[in-house]
């Protein structure tokens, strides 16, 4: 099976490149290597000169708030490329592999939401990859659109780090604690992605739109907390004190991008139709750590 996989160098990328390795022949290209999504014409080039079975698409604009000043850029990756390319799979029968995000929707509530949830996007990021997702199942092909939230890797800059370094230079910290959310490893989006794509290309009755994020619920301040606890139980020097790290409101820290206040993402029905099991934000999180620190 010959698999072409997009944005190779990004974190979800990175890990594709080696949970997808056991599925196929994998020609992984980024954005210098002839995986442009601001040159569509040579993408779909390559494309078509490939013929791929499955596209696996992990390029993203993803920079939330640099998406608010640059909207047609943020479209052309999100969205308008990504049209395209399904419009080229449904030509190769080919099964497009596409992820989203938490932010289509507009975090109000308490619960979490299924897949059949209106969606209502607060930010130009979360309304070109709603349209990036709109336009695929238009397309008529045979697709999963994987929809996730709070993503992080050991690899490059997240969340967890800059927390660290920040625990380790002052004596108090203030995070957001009233956006709620499962932050989910690029590895564990990687791995489903394997299993569930051989699982398509089996029954193509699988395909649609599924919610991916791991098992659990927790705020930004929470997570901090267990992140700088994990790490000083581990001997690392840590100078601010636990109980010098408050919890304040997303109102007191603006940014250009609203972000949705409640990321709770139903993962039943993934779950249900692909017997596959989400295990805890926690274990994920203590695996990255574990090998960062």
């Amino acid at each position: 099976m010959k698999i072409l996989l997009l944005g190779k160098g990004g974190q979800v990328g990175w890990e594709l490149q080696r949970s997808l390795a056991v599925a196929g022949e994998v020609t992984a290209l980024d954005f210098d290597d002839g995986g442009d999504f601001t040159q569509p014409d040579q993408l779909l080039a390559r494309v078509q000169a490939l013929a791929p079975q499955v596209i696996v698409n992990s390029a993203a604009h993803t920079a939330v708030d640099k998406a608010e000043s640059e909207p047609d850029l943020a479209r052309q990756i999100n969205a308008t490329t990504p049209a395209l390319l399904a419009i080229e799979a449904k030509r190769l029968g080919a099964l497009l592999v596409h992820y989203s995000t938490d932010y289509v929707f507009d975090g109000g509530g308490s619960h979490a939401r299924d897949e059949e949830a209106p969606i209502a996007p607060l930010s130009v990021y979360g309304a070109t990859k709603a349209e990036g997702e709109d336009a695929i199942r238009a397309s008529g092909c045979q697709h999963l659109i994987l929809r996730t939230s709070w993503v992080y890797a050991a690899r490059g800059g997240n969340f967890a780090k800059t927390m660290l370094r920040l625990a380790a230079e002052r004596e108090q910290l203030k995070v957001i604690a009233d956006q709620i959310g499962a932050p989910t490893g690029a590895d564990l989006l990687a791995d489903l992605t394997a299993h569930m794509l051989r699982a398509t290309r089996a029954n193509p009755a699988l395909s649609g739109t599924y919610h991916a994020v791991a098992g659990g619920e927790t705020n930004w301040h929470d997570y901090a907390r267990f992140v700088i606890e994990f790490a000083r139980k581990q001997g690392k020097v840590i100078k601010v004190a636990p109980e010098q790290i408050l919890p304040i409101p997303t109102s007191d820290y603006p940014t250009p991008a609203q972000r949705p206040l409640n990321s709770r993402l139903s993962t039943a029905k993934l779950q249900q139709r692909f017997g596959l099991q989400l295990p805890g934000w926690q274990q994920g999180v203590e695996r990255m750590l574990t090998e960062i620190l």
